[in-house]
């Protein structure tokens, strides 16, 4: 059954209180299934349903090359960077973890187009237009979807309304940015233009509704926020959240929250344990040299994590000329690291016309570039860079000049 430790698949660590058993991604990917780039978070606010539409009566032993298969098709033919679903469940029980990033993540798969940053996706392997799951995957099923819909503070009934994103216009009847209504639990249907998850199993979601929402208990919501705009290197900025209670919306007061890191495909370091007030917030003076993603995690039960946050630096750039001919100009970026461009306009009467451009590494923290200027006159010149895993785009104050 893929990669085992002994004779067990090798399982993800239990990330709360409810989780069921989760084979982990190594027991099919075999070192064989590289996302083309890391990761991307949204949120959860509702779970899809889908069938692979593959062949029944497979056995155990051939999950993980079903799995691979699937792998090979979203990435080399359907041009996905990892596999689509979030998670899978095969005939006999076991479930699986799919796209990487995390089980307890609110990882953006690419299973339900229109629908994917709101959403997580789960695969029941087999056809099932005219025959239902076995038992076992049915179990198996409701098992994941009251532990992940209650992690994300999610009901497992009622309806949400979620808007459609512009990758949808291929799948859906729906307007790119309208809102629709649809179940917390949907059919793959029911957002998109196909048959899927088969007639047999959406058949089965309204009786499987509510036995999630009695698996799932009273779920508790946890929140997380930062400041929206990048900051400088180095400075402090609050992040903060609140714990309530998702059945009454009241605060949970005193409960532990662990203020985690993320770094990597699927790691989470933490770096702050915090209690909530008497209103159930938590704030955290937090400095980062870097873009960081930050998350909140509720460890007992009820579990609850929140979504992953982006504190965003911005490069602290400066200029200054070195020699006006040839135009010499030399700056320095703190942190060091971020290729630079720098820019020369010539300011016309009406407008700012670009004339030079060039790109400069900047290492070691500082750059120089040499422009010849097509002849006097007034120019401006500004440097700047682009936006990147470990820095948001940042810019010069512009050095102004006159020839």
């Amino acid at each position: 059954m893929g990669d085992r430790v002994g004779s067990r698949p090798r399982s993800r660590p239990r990330a709360g209180p409810g989780q069921p058993p989760i084979i982990a991604r190594v027991a099919w990917a075999r070192g064989h299934a590289p996302p083309r780039h890391v990761p991307e978070y949204g949120t959860v606010k509702l779970a899809f349903i889908h069938h692979s539409e593959s062949p029944n009566g497979y056995g155990p032993g051939e999950v993980p090359s079903i799995l691979l298969s699937i792998f090979i098709y979203h990435r080399y033919v359907r041009d996905y960077f990892d596999i689509g679903y979030n998670f899978a469940v095969d005939a006999f029980g076991g479930i699986w973890e799919a796209r990487a990033g995390g089980i307890d993540q609110a990882v953006i798969g690419a299973h339900a187009g229109g629908y994917n940053v709101e959403s997580t996706g789960v695969v029941v392997l087999g056809s099932f237009m005219s025959v239902a799951p076995p038992p076992a995957a049915i179990q198996a099923l409701e098992q994941l979807l009251a532990w992940k819909l209650a992690l994300h503070g999610v009901p497992a009934l009622g309806r949400v309304s979620v808007v459609v994103t512009p990758d949808g216009a291929p799948y859906t009847a729906f307007t790119p940015g309208s809102y629709v209504s649809l179940p917390r639990i949907a059919g793959h249907r029911d957002g998109d233009q196909t048959s899927c998850p088969g007639d047999a199993l959406y058949g089965r979601l309204p009786a499987l509704r509510p036995r999630v929402a009695g698996l799932a208990g009273t779920p508790a919501r946890l929140t997380i926020a930062g400041p929206v705009a990048p900051f400088s290197p180095g400075a402090t900025v609050t992040v903060a959240g609140r714990l309530t209670d998702l059945a009454g919306g009241g605060p949970l007061a005193g409960a532990p929250i662990e203020l985690q890191q993320i770094t990597g495909t699927d790691n989470e370091t933490t770096i702050a344990t915090l209690s909530t007030d008497a209103d159930g917030a938590w704030t955290f003076p937090f400095a980062a040299a870097a873009n960081t993603l930050l998350r909140a995690l509720h460890r007992p039960a009820p579990a609850a994590v929140s979504d992953v946050v982006v504190i965003a630096v911005a490069p602290v750039i400066t200029l200054s000329l070195a020699s006006p001919s040839p135009l010499t100009v030399t700056g320095t970026v703190t942190p060091a690291g971020p290729r630079v461009t720098i820019d020369l306009y010539r300011v016309g009467a009406h407008a700012q016309r670009l004339v030079a451009s060039k790109q400069r590494a900047a290492a070691g923290g500082s750059f120089r570039a040499r422009f010849r200027p097509p002849g006097p006159g007034r120019y401006v010149v500004i440097a700047r860079t682009a936006a990147g895993t470990r820095y948001a785009a940042g810019a010069s104050p512009t050095l102004q000049l006159t020839l």
